[in-house]
């Protein structure tokens, strides 16, 4: 029996497997590209480790692709095998619960093992940084914040983790609407572990939902190597400079980012195709030329209809669909939403089926200039919306095509109220996309106002 750089009793055969476990973890809480190196290296150390196996596990089901499925329940049985031919302790037990539970699509179930490894071992920054992940998928804001305050006290000056863990509370904070706090939070968090990615994207959160893109671009510049360590989450952190760059009217910028940086490897994870795609619906909207770069995006999202692993994913890959005009993929991923839908088996089933599929349609007929049918179906599933999970800044694309179907309507009214809703939200403040889109109301009812004048002929 070993302790973790974290103080967690390990088991795990010898010192150097110890050493390559620790690299992982530590990898893994600044999102380190070097994560599944460290992990790999792990288990060649020792095969027989159940942790390791669970862990790895738990990371391919986070990706959220269908074909990743296999490897996770072959390392599913791996870990069950190892702690039946080697006993394991009750925290490293309740790892490989929550890989079978994340298994069978129970994600809930999944949380509530770490959570009662975080009951006994309030200090384990895995089992935090696992069910943070894995409530950011269900989009559960104030639950992230409750299981991160709930911890604190355990994290002394001297704990490896406890930046990484301030790094959480700050996006936390963010989430459930303290942005003062927030940034005061990640910044702190920064300077105990200054590679740690998520705090710092945070503190852009902060700054996109306080209207403040000229600060934000300045809290990035400079800080590059607190993300370019890392795996395709360095992809995002540029998506946020791009969103400060669009909110300036800077628009030559967005698009020299999206194709330096955002786009710089073709990948088809579902993360990378909604940085991608929500950028460029948002140029769209704008009224910008985006020229051919649909197309890609669609070629990809084509072969993913079938997935259904995250109603997240899916609607991402439904508005590459529609930039690239894919009308057979359009209906085949509609046709799948809709079965899993009416299974009602999984959680994911009833996400799928409140927002998945209003949603879905909105989508379908904004892409079809069909604004009524669009804002109808997009307004009903914003009020379930954060179910899909992902964060406020990521499902602002919904909100954006939602006003703006109700403008293309002519419906005013109802556009300006969910405009107004999205600004209290943001603490008040009125961003460059708020204020375009006041300015379009008061024109349309400009316009209507003086053909109502107009006398007959």
């Amino acid at each position: 029996m070993y302790q973790d750089v974290f103080g967690q009793d390990t088991t795990i055969n010898s010192r150097d497997a110890l050493e390559a476990w620790n690299k992982t973890l530590m990898a893994f809480m600044a999102h380190g590209a070097a994560t599944p190196t460290h992990l790999g290296d792990t288990l060649t150390r020792d095969p027989d480790f159940a942790l390791g196996h669970a862990v790895k596990g738990i990371f391919y089901l986070l990706l959220g692709r269908r074909e990743l499925s296999e490897i996770a329940r072959e390392a599913l049985g791996l870990a069950e095998a190892s702690a039946l031919a080697t006993p394991i302790t009750a925290r490293e037990r309740s790892f490989v619960d929550a890989l079978k539970a994340l298994y069978g699509c129970r994600l809930t179930q999944a949380i509530q093992h770490l959570e009662d490894v975080l009951a006994v071992h309030p200090a384990d920054t895995l089992a935090m940084k696992l069910s943070h992940a894995i409530r950011f998928v269900l989009g559960d804001g104030a639950g992230m914040r409750t299981s991160v305050e709930a911890v604190m006290g355990a994290y002394g000056p001297d704990h490896a983790g406890r930046g990484y863990l301030m790094g959480c509370h700050a996006f936390t904070l963010e989430e459930t609407g303290e942005y003062a706090r927030a940034e005061t939070v990640g910044r702190m968090g920064l300077t105990v572990s200054p590679d740690d990615a998520w705090g710092l994207h945070a503190i852009a959160h902060v700054y996109d939902m306080t209207c403040d893109a000229e600060g934000g671009l300045k809290w990035l510049e400079g800080r590059e190597a607190a993300w370019s360590h890392c795996n395709n989450f360095r992809y995002h952190v540029w998506w946020h400079k791009a969103l400060m760059h669009l909110d300036l009217g800077q628009n030559d910028a967005v698009l020299a980012l999206y194709d330096s940086q955002i786009r710089a490897d073709k990948t088809d994870d579902y993360r990378d195709i909604s940085n991608a795609t929500s950028l460029l619906s948002r140029l769209e909207l704008n009224g910008i030329d985006v020229g051919d770069r649909w197309e890609e995006l669609a070629d990809l999202s084509a072969n993913r209809t079938e997935d259904g692993c995250l109603i997240f994913a899916d609607l991402h890959y439904l508005l590459a669909l529609i930039g690239g005009s894919r009308k057979q993929a359009i209906t085949k991923l509609l046709g799948r939403m809709h079965r899993d839908a009416q299974s009602n088996r999984l959680e994911m089933d009833r996400i799928m089926a409140s927002p998945g599929l209003s949603a879905a349609a909105g989508l379908e007929a904004f892409g079809e200039a069909d604004y009524k049918t669009a804002f109808f179906n997009l307004s009903r599933a914003r009020h379930t919306m954060q179910r899909a999970g992902g964060s406020h800044a990521q499902r602002d694309v919904f909100e954006r095509l939602t006003i703006d179907a109700g403008i293309r309507a002519g419906l005013l009214d109802d556009a300006e109220t969910i405009l107004k809703d999205r600004m209290r939200k943001r603490g008040g403040c009125e961003d460059g996309y708020a204020a375009a889109r006041f300015s379009l109301i008061s024109e349309g009812r400009d316009a209507s106002s003086c053909k109502a004048r107009v006398p007959a002929e």
